[in-house]
């Protein structure tokens, strides 16, 4: 693995016992203590991962905001300084070229969040666009490491660690700016966030680099008392999929809409500027489209994996995206796309020539 890139955190996640895999072109703890006692230590206490693999792209200028309300499907205009928002970009045809979180410092100051196997991709993507407007984009992915502090005593943690009372009242997507040094992590620039992408609350924390290792240790002190995990890959994606979250190259690629994939919340058809991909997505409200995303339960002990073909009857409908083990209802969980007319009772998925049963359920599927 000595081609692979390395997070700030990486010599801390050795220190603790991280099993390291590659991941996204990095070094990656995978699990620390177990895949299962890190999901139920989110769902019940905190976790604490790195996700500095993930890239930022940083838009500036006076068209900054224009710019992203063009290659977004969400309505950028209507988040305010201090703001997030949740958004596909999307291609002409109305494939998801990535699934992005955007942070609005000012009109012209805006922060991209982009996923690790797709921020060189996006980064050309968006300065692709940014010639026909007044602004800027500058890959600052070297510029920042992201850890993220999730589950039901993530504040009394922060609190804990000496953040101000401030946090707690931050409204989901919204996020505060701080000195690193304020919390004795560091130096330089803090952004805390209420976001996350496991189901449970919480918050994602961008720091520089050199802040990242201070910054874990004060979390991982400070949440010894409240029963906090470090957490790996492995729970970051059962606590995901549990949630009904999507994971780029499985419920949403290049081929699949936002409105296939269960994301129509995130196409606003009715604002004022036309957006990529506009036409396409127009299309396919008015005429509906002709797959969809089902999230199931497998009533059986084997996992259902991507690339399982999914039946009714003798009828091949669908294919199977993500599956996994859920830990909350210790059964397989996952979800399938499949043919948009389907009767979505009696489905069943192939799995080495058996057939196993799929009650298709809504998320979050561990409540």
């Amino acid at each position: 693995m000595s081609d692979l890139l390395k997070t700030p955190l990486f010599d801390f996640h050795l220190e603790h016992g991280g099993r390291m895999v590659p991941f996204a072109g990095y070094e990656m703890p995978v699990q620390y203590a177990g895949i299962l006692q890190e999901h139920l230590a989110v769902r019940k206490h905190a976790g604490l991962f790195d996700v500095s693999h993930m890239g930022e792209a940083r838009v500036l200028g006076p068209q900054a905001l224009e710019m992203l309300n063009h290659v977004a499907t969400n309505d950028v205009s209507c988040v305010l300084d201090g703001g997030a928002v949740y958004s596909p970009l999307c291609n002409e045809e109305g494939g998801v070229v990535d699934d992005v979180i955007i942070y609005r410092h000012s009109a012209i100051n805006l922060m991209v969040v982009l996923n690790a196997s797709n921020k060189d991709k996006d980064v050309a993507w968006l300065k692709r666009f940014a010639k026909d407007f007044d602004c800027e984009v500058i890959d600052e992915s070297n510029q920042w490491a992201q850890l993220a502090l999730q589950g039901p005593r993530a504040f009394a943690i922060l609190e804990d660690a000496g953040f101000h009372s401030d946090i707690e009242s931050l409204k989901r997507f919204r996020f505060s700016e701080l000195e690193a040094h304020s919390v004795n992590a560091g130096e330089g620039p803090l952004i805390v966030s209420r976001t996350g992408y496991t189901g449970e609350d919480g918050v994602e924390l961008y720091c520089r680099p050199e802040s990242a290792m201070p910054l874990a240790r004060h979390l991982l002190k400070a949440g010894k008392a409240h029963g906090l995990e470090l957490a790996g890959l492995g729970c970051r994606d059962s606590l995901r999929l549990e949630a009904g979250y999507p994971l780029y190259g499985h419920e949403i690629d290049d081929t699949i809409s936002p409105l296939e994939a269960g994301l129509g919340w995130t196409v606003k058809l009715s604002k004022d500027s036309d957006f990529v991909g506009r036409g396409m997505l127009e299309a396919q409200k008015s005429n509906g489209t002709e797959r969809k995303l089902v999230h199931f339960i497998v009533e059986d002990r084997r996992i259902a994996r991507q690339g399982s073909p999914v039946f009714s009857g003798d009828r091949e409908v669908g294919i199977v995206v993500s599956g996994t083990q859920s830990p909350v209802l210790d059964k397989p969980i996952g979800s399938a796309l499949i043919l948009a007319g389907t009767n979505v009772d009696g489905l069943e998925a192939d799995v080495r020539n058996k057939r196993l049963k799929l009650s298709v359920a809504k998320p979050p599927l561990n409540k």
